[in-house]
């Protein structure tokens, strides 16, 4: 238990720092994190998170980080306080996302570009939702560099395309559904519920309409047989 609580004092598992600064940057990191699990749901070696504080040395705990949102492949899922890295099989995210608001710092900024660089990330993205603007860094020998044409860019870790529009961030998964908002996802359930129903509604008065005209067919049918039993008794052929 002492150990347990050195640990805690040692690497906490909070900056103090607010998740977001606003209701915009808020939603973002919500909506890239959830699509993110949503996308690896069936991946258990996949862990997503978002805002968790990231120790890549053990016995520093002064060397962190809290990515808006972190994807790190080889990582079994489950509850975390935080990500000590040696205790992930030493493996660092491979990919990070940053949401900016307007208190974010160039400075700052900067910072983390260079402990992402330094710490082995793969991918990094940034989004700027107040400007609509979109920075991504791609691993190559020489470090994090900059991607150069950004516009439908595909992810070559998460397979996700980033399209920038005239007003947002659009963001697609391999089979090419947009990433969702959680209010978008349930509205869209619930249309494909209605549609399933008005679907049961239309054939459920199909099959009432195909018994209807069965049930007309046979009265045609008796009444065709009685008169030709009528005529039968009149002496009339009725097949003459």
């Amino acid at each position: 238990m002492t150990i347990s609580l050195d640990c805690e004092r040692l690497y906490p598992d909070s900056d103090g720092q607010p998740m977001a600064d606003n209701t915009l940057q808020f939603r973002w990191i919500v909506l890239i994190k959830e699509n993110l699990e949503l996308l690896f749901a069936d991946r258990p070696d996949v862990f997503v998170a978002g805002d968790l504080l990231w120790y890549p040395v053990e016995g520093h705990p002064e060397i962190r980080v809290a990515p808006d949102a972190l994807v790190a492949f080889g990582r079994p899922k489950g509850e975390r306080g935080s990500y000590k890295q040696w205790e992930e099989d030493n493996i660092a995210p491979q990919v990070v996302f940053e949401i900016l608001s307007p208190g974010n710092r160039s400075g700052e900024m900067s910072k983390k570009q260079q402990f992402y660089d330094d710490y082995g990330v793969e991918e990094y993205y940034i989004y700027n939702p107040d400007r609509n603007n979109l920075q991504g860094f791609c691993r190559t020998e020489s470090g994090l560099r900059g991607i150069e044409e950004i516009q439908n860019w595909t992810s070559p870790r998460l397979g996700i395309r980033f399209v920038v529009t005239a007003t947002t961030l659009e963001l697609y998964r391999p089979d090419g559904r947009r990433f969702l908002s959680f209010l978008q996802l349930e509205q869209r359930a619930e249309q494909a519920d209605q549609r399933a129903q008005q679907a049961d509604q239309r054939a459920e008065q199909e099959r009432e309409r195909a018994q209807q005209a069965d049930r007309r067919a046979e009265q045609a049918d008796r009444r065709a047989e009685r008169l030709a039993a009528q005529l039968r008794a009149l002496g009339i052929d009725p097949d003459s």
